[in-house]
């Protein structure tokens, strides 16, 4: 009996590819920096409506843009990147939220960036998908000597393009070794 299976890249059509370690070049990792922060500059006061000048088409191959530079903020550890995806409206759900407003959740989520994305481990992200403002993925943390998994989660962000960010996040997560980072990782978080 042949048993048929639909596999997918999900980095096909995506400028860097984050399912595993050591996949994005140096060079590649700065420029998706540079342009995380050119992202970040182009949120409008206003979320935008989805319009026939503004289409979910747009928005959709906008977030697929902007997906590597959110996964090389967090290998790097840059919570203000991070923190600058967010609108100042954000609704956050998570086991300890929920958190309403930009900075309602930092605080907690700062000791995630920490655990994440500790010197000796690396965040991978192995599906991800994109419809219209909303991006899916699944994320797991392994130890880069014991490839053991610290920590791993999914996500669901709206994301209304580069002109709106993220207004929604919902997260689960799960840590297998600690909860809280301590302050020698908190220090390696930019803020």
């Amino acid at each position: 009996m042949q048993v048929l299976v639909n596999k997918k890249n999900y980095y096909a059509e995506l400028s860097a590819d984050y399912s595993q370690p050591g996949l994005v070049p140096q060079k590649k990792r700065a420029n998706l920096i540079e342009l995380a922060q050119y992202y970040i500059s182009l949120q409008q006061g206003e979320l935008p409506s989805i319009t026939p000048q503004y289409t979910e088409k747009q928005i959709e191959e906008e977030n697929k843009q902007w997906w590597p530079t959110h996964c090389e903020a967090l290998r790097q550890g840059r919570g203000d990147l991070l923190s600058g995806e967010y609108r100042d409206e954000l609704v956050y759900f998570c086991q300890d939220g929920p958190f309403y407003g930009k900075n309602a959740g930092t605080e907690r989520e700062q000791h995630w960036w920490a655990i994440i994305a500790q010197p000796g481990v690396t965040m991978t992200w192995p599906i991800v998908m994109f419809k219209g403002d909303v991006v899916y993925f699944e994320w797991q943390c392994l130890d880069d000597i014991t490839h053991e998994t610290i920590a791993k989660g999914n996500v669901t962000f709206l994301r209304r393009g580069h002109q709106g960010g993220v207004y929604l996040k919902t997260e689960q997560l799960t840590f297998y070794r600690d909860v809280f980072a301590s302050e020698d990782l908190l220090n390696l978080v930019n803020t």
